[in-house]
């Protein structure tokens, strides 16, 4: 693993060190004109003209798309991490995932946990919803954490917080790149999970696709959008 805090830190530090100009607000529409879209609607009240509009909206990409009139199967999954204490340390523990999947992993002085959350019903979660399901750590996480590591029965959990995966209910894949009918909408969505070990390949790929036209650096046509079109899974298997 890696100290996800300090990746964000560095490429806010490279950002600002550009003096890229950032507009604070939400959007609210997409206008189409034929196979192109033309400008973004903003809930401040502008509209910004746009030659190219990168789909990056993590778990509202969906939503996201179908401003367009595209379909992408992107939705919210709220997902739990908890902090505990245990008199144990194990400070040259790997990430263990038990086959249930749930994982725990050393953070400093302390262990990281979650994983097995329970299936979304027909409705997606709120994208909004930060609440915390402890139940989910002392009756479904711990147990576990007990039995794979006998020194885990007795920790103290101590804080814990929620976020959101950019599910992407067809493979757990990310979609990357453009639209195959809309050539100026590219997709940066669906990592479900893993987004983060791959954000800084996928912000080039999508970089040079802007600038270029076509892929300099890595290929990714295998995550293209024709997959989801034609159904056709290419399905991550190690998403926790």
């Amino acid at each position: 693993w890696f100290d996800a805090h300090a990746l964000l830190t560095l490429f806010r530090k490279a950002l600002r060190d550009r003096k890229i100009d950032f507009i604070t607000a939400s959007a609210t529409g997409i206008k189409r004109e034929g196979n192109r879209v033309t400008a973004v609607s903003l809930d401040n009240g502008e509209t910004l003209e746009a030659g190219t509009v990168v789909n990056a909206a993590g778990p509202n990409a969906g939503k996201v798309a179908a401003f367009a009139g595209l379909e992408l199967p992107v939705e919210p999954r709220k997902r739990n991490v908890f902090v505990f204490e245990a008199r144990e340390k194990y400070a040259d523990m790997p990430l263990l995932v038990d086959p249930s999947g749930i994982y725990v992993r050393p953070e400093g002085s302390v262990y990281l946990t979650g994983g097995a959350e329970p299936e979304e019903g027909d409705v997606a979660p709120d994208p909004k919803d930060f609440d915390v399901n402890w139940p989910l750590f002392e009756e479904v996480i711990w147990p576990v954490l007990a039995t794979r590591i006998p020194a885990f029965e007795a920790i103290k959990p101590t804080r814990a917080w929620v976020g959101h995966y950019d599910y992407n209910t067809l493979d757990q894949n990310g979609v990357i790149g453009p639209h195959p009918e809309v050539a100026n909408f590219l997709f940066a969505n669906g990592f479900s999970g893993h987004g983060l070990q791959q954000a800084p390949a996928v912000g080039k790929s999508i970089a040079e696709l802007v600038m270029h036209g076509g892929y300099r650096t890595i290929d990714c046509t295998a995550f293209g959008y024709e997959r989801v079109a034609e159904g056709r899974a290419f399905r991550e298997l190690n998403v926790i």
